[in-house]
C-alpha cells in the first residue's frame, strides 16, 4: 500500500513537469514503453526488485534499455535510483498512464468475461460505460472462467460484479444465516 502511494506521488510529479514542459504526450509514451517491457521482461523486474544488484548497475542497465527516452523519463529514472525507490519504476509508469489518461478525459473499463466479448457486446458495454462516465472510455477483456458467466466491469474505483460465482455466493452466504 505504501508503495502505491509513493507511486502515485512520483507519478503526479512526473506528470506536473511534463505538462509544464508541454511533453505529456512523449512522457506518456515512454512510460507504456517501460509498462510493457517490464511486463514482457521477467528479469528486468527481478532486476528492479533485487537488492543483491547494486544501484549504479541498474540505473546503468536502465538507461541502456530505455535509452531513447524523454529527458524526464530519463530524470524518474535518476531520482528513483538516488531515493533508492527504483522498484517502484514500473508502478509509478502504470500510475502515470492512469492520471494522464484522467487529465485527458479518457478512462479504461476492465470487463471479465467467461468468454471472449463479441463486438456487438463490446459496443454496447461501450456505449453504455460512456454514457455513465461522461469520458472518452476504451474496453479491456479479461477472461476469467471462474466467474462461470454473466460479467464484472470496473471503472477507475467502481465495481459492478454481475457475475454467476458472484451470485451463487450471495445465495449460500443466505443459505448459511439462516
Amino acid at each position: 500500500m505504501a508503495g502505491s502511494r509513493a507511486a502515485i506521488r512520483y507519478a503526479k510529479a512526473v506528470l506536473a513537469l511534463a505538462q509544464d514542459q508541454k511533453a505529456g504526450e512523449t512522457v506518456a509514451t515512454d512510460m507504456d514503453s517501460i509498462v510493457k517491457t517490464a511486463a514482457n521482461s521477467k528479469d528486468l523486474r527481478m532486476m528492479l526488485k533485487s537488492p543483491i544488484v547494486n544501484l549504479e548497475d541498474k540505473k546503468a542497465a536502465l538507461h541502456e534499455i530505455f535509452a531513447k527516452v524523454h529527458t524526464i523519463s530519463e530524470g524518474l529514472i535518476d531520482v528513483l535510483i538516488a531515493n533508492k525507490r527504483v522498484d517502484l519504476l514500473e508502478d509509478v509508469a502504470t500510475q502515470y498512464g492512469i492520471l494522464h489518461d484522467a487529465l485527458q478525459g479518457k478512462e479504461k473499463a476492465v470487463v471479465t468475461t467467461a468468454v471472449p466479448l463479441t463486438d456487438a457486446l463490446r459496443e454496447k458495454v461501450l456505449q453504455k460505460v460512456k454514457d455513465l462516465t461522461g469520458n472518452q472510455v476504451t474496453i479491456e477483456n479479461k477472461i476469467d472462467e471462474s466467474i462461470i458467466g454473466g460479467f464484472i466491469l470496473r471503472v477507475g474505483d467502481l465495481q459492478y460484479n454481475a457475475s454467476i460465482a458472484n451470485q451463487l455466493n450471495t445465495l449460500k452466504r443466505t443459505f448459511s444465516q439462516n
